[in-house]
């Protein structure tokens, strides 16, 4: 079972293939607020409802300074699919080794359906302009879950 992350801590270094193959990485970031949210599949309900609040938010997170960075253990070609059929503006990464996923602690042990599985726990870590780790929300749920984020950021 992965560590979950603190406030203050440092957020775990990261570079993965966006949607587009291209590479994505926490350091690209540096000096602007990081809104990193983890989630199971791409192309699932759950996802879809929690992409698309993220999209529908994007502009007033931006303005706000915060970029948004969706993390799932999908394929770059399974992200392209979503992001066209739901014509999603976030920046979405896969992580098909799940090393992220666990370092950020968003993978491990979790209840599905009343039994004990292991997989992708849906959270979302608030990354500093300096790296550090200001928010961390785990167990999350997809729906409501953004304007939660954006209600405790003051956004």
């Amino acid at each position: 079972m992965s560590e979950r992350l603190k406030p203050g801590d440092t957020a775990p270094a990261f570079t993965l293939p966006d949607a587009d193959g291209n590479e994505v990485s926490l350091a690209s970031h540096q000096g602007r607020k990081v809104i990193v949210y983890f989630y199971p599949a791409a192309l699932t309900p759950g996802c879809t409802k929690q992409a698309c609040d993220f999209t529908d938010n994007l502009d007033a997170l931006a303005s706000a300074g915060y970029d948004v960075i969706g993390v799932s253990p999908d394929k770059p070609e399974k992200l392209a699919k979503f992001r066209e059929k739901e014509n999603l503006k976030v920046t979405l990464v896969g992580d098909p080794s799940k090393e992220t996923l666990a370092a950020y602690g968003a993978f491990g042990e979790k209840k599905l359906y009343g039994k004990t599985v292991t997989g992708v726990i849906r959270s979302t870590v608030v990354v500093g302009e300096d790296g550090t780790v200001e928010h961390a929300f785990y167990n999350v749920k997809a729906t409501g879950h953004v304007a939660k984020i954006m209600r405790d950021l003051g956004v």
